[in-house]
């Protein structure tokens, strides 16, 4: 066979684009596209340069300054929601640690964040943050407008950008001792409607298709990795994908891997648009809070299905 057969590569959209613009041919492009992609599998890559170099190395120092905080600071950032605190320490994942603010575009979301890690303050980490979620922010809706778009749903991309929140978490993967497991994080769903990764130089990334393949996920310059989650699945009538994904960190390696990664949920209850059912598609999904689906998943039964949608929603 040799080793001629290309690795299949995931879609790289350009959003960088002077003519992306509504109603252009290239717009049109694009929203088909990113339907493709999300559909076979589960996740593109955004070429998307409005983090500037300097807004890129705060968030990365912030990061590490973050991480550099005792476990007992780290430990005290709770949350009712279930995955959106602080996750570490964990014996079968040692190489993993996370944190998350809620509600991170808004400035009580990043102040109080902020004030429960430094109790003195921290503006640069809070500004930086709060900048970079709204930034990232802005393509997520892009992303819905195109993707409501490309279904012929567009009227309800206005209700569902109106009704989003959204969750930075800050991850870091560090490289395995001697002996120590590659695995940094087990393959998984995101419960997300949408989730958009950013990462320094060190990949790890690795993404299941719809086919049952794995593939390596190369992040260029200034790009993103936007990804659905078990939501926008179910959304749509379960066209989408919500593809199993999962870090591995190179046995050889000595670098820290950090990701940003920004998780849209929504407030409004999430519902297969009428336009998505058909004879040949009947409804798959019964309507549901989006929270409820993250105490599901909270769950035994939730973490242990093979199936969570249908086992959480299924009709």
């Amino acid at each position: 066979m040799g080793s001629s057969i290309p690795m299949p590569k995931l879609l790289v959209v350009d959003f960088t684009k002077e003519n992306l613009k509504p109603g252009s041919s290239d717009w049109t492009l694009a929203c088909n596209n990113i339907r493709h992609a999300l559909e076979q599998h589960g996740c593109f890559v955004a070429l998307y340069d409005k983090v500037p170099s300097e807004l890129h190395k705060a968030v990365f120092n912030a990061a590490d300054e973050l991480f550099d905080l005792p476990t007992e600071t780290k430990v005290q950032n709770i949350n009712e929601k279930p995955y959106h605190g602080y996750v570490g320490q964990i014996s079968f994942v040692p190489l993993h640690e996370g944190l998350g603010i809620d509600y991170a575009t808004t400035p009580q979301g990043a102040q109080s964040f902020t004030k429960l890690m430094w109790p003195h303050g921290n503006d640069s980490f809070c500004e930086s943050s709060m900048s970079f979620a709204r930034t990232v922010a802005e393509l997520d809706r892009i992303v819905i407008r195109m993707l409501f778009e490309s279904y012929g749903v567009e009227k309800y991309s206005e209700s569902h950008i109106d009704s989003a929140t959204y969750l930075l978490r800050y991850l870091k993967y560090r490289a395995p001792n001697m002996g120590e497991t590659t695995m940094a994080f087990p393959s998984h769903t995101d419960k997300s409607f949408l989730t958009i990764l950013y990462q320094n130089q060190v990949s790890g990334l690795e993404v299941k298709a719809r086919d049952g393949e794995w593939i390596d996920v190369e992040f260029p310059p200034s790009s993103f990795v936007v990804m659905a989650g078990d939501a926008c699945q179910a959304w749509s009538n379960d066209r989408v994908l919500s593809p199993n994904h999962r870090v591995t960190m190179d046995r050889n390696g000595k670098d820290t891997r950090y990701t940003l990664a920004l998780f849209s949920f929504l407030s409004k209850n999430i519902e297969v648009p009428e336009e998505l059912i058909d004879d040949e598609n009947p409804l798959q999904f019964k309507p549901f809070a989006h929270v409820d689906l993250l105490n599901f998943y909270a769950t035994d039964h939730g973490r242990r299905s093979q199936n969570i949608l249908k086992d959480f929603c299924g009709v």
